[in-house]
């Protein structure tokens, strides 16, 4: 795996069933029955995707921080995620919130959260040192570079950008994102160590390293 500079590399990865995961995961709840999971890693990684598999299997509500920041600025939208989720999520309240960027486009719809006693946040930056000390665990997934630029750029072609649009906004994301998470580090709060771009057919999310890194 060739890592981005300045990250450590991951111990043994083990393969692990997702019972084994989802178990551990929720071994982390805490005194309240409360469980807040955040998912971090870098763009294309697999952030997503190991989101939506371990909200499933926790039978929670997923809020990915890419809808939050929509036409904010990249890296600095934790003010909106903490006052329009968080804060009523701890409060035991429905989540309603149409984010700022939302009103002033005129995007439809809200970020939804029911009344629950878990829930999964994933994006760039959700385990930042000003969150992480929110949650019950903090998940990194890490992957190798050249693949998660593939991923990423492969996933805005189908967004509707051309190629070269795509590549384009990548470097302007990679802009913001290298510098953002070789200051914040995220990895160092990390319990576990996803393998978001193994090589096998096994589902990524399955192998696992213990934290931090």
């Amino acid at each position: 795996m060739r890592l981005h500079p300045g990250e450590p590399e991951a111990g043994t990865f083990v393969l692990m069933t997702d019972a084994a995961i989802s178990d551990t995961i929720a071994d982390f709840t805490g005194r309240d029955d409360r469980l807040l999971v955040l998912i971090d890693g870098r763009s294309g990684s697999g952030k997503t995707t190991t989101a939506t598999w371990l909200a499933q299997r926790l039978d929670a509500p997923v809020v990915h921080t890419d809808d939050v920041a929509w036409h904010l600025h990249p890296t600095e939208w934790v003010s909106a995620l903490l006052g329009g989720v968080l804060d009523p999520w701890i409060r035991h309240e429905e989540v309603a919130y149409r984010p700022p960027g939302w009103v002033e486009r005129g995007r439809e719809g809200a970020i939804t959260v029911p009344v629950s006693d878990r829930l999964v946040i994933e994006g760039v930056g959700a385990a930042r040192s000003a969150l992480a000390p929110l949650a019950n665990v903090v998940l990194w997934v890490q992957s190798d570079e050249d693949i998660a630029k593939e991923r990423g750029i492969a996933r805005d072609i189908e967004l509707g950008r051309t190629p070269a649009e795509a590549a384009d906004f990548w470097e302007e994301w990679m802009g913001f994102e290298q510098p953002f998470l070789a200051l914040e580090r995220p990895w160092e709060r990390a319990a576990l160590v996803v393998n978001g771009t193994p090589d096998t057919r096994v589902p990524a999310h399955s192998w696992i390293a213990r934290g931090p890194l």
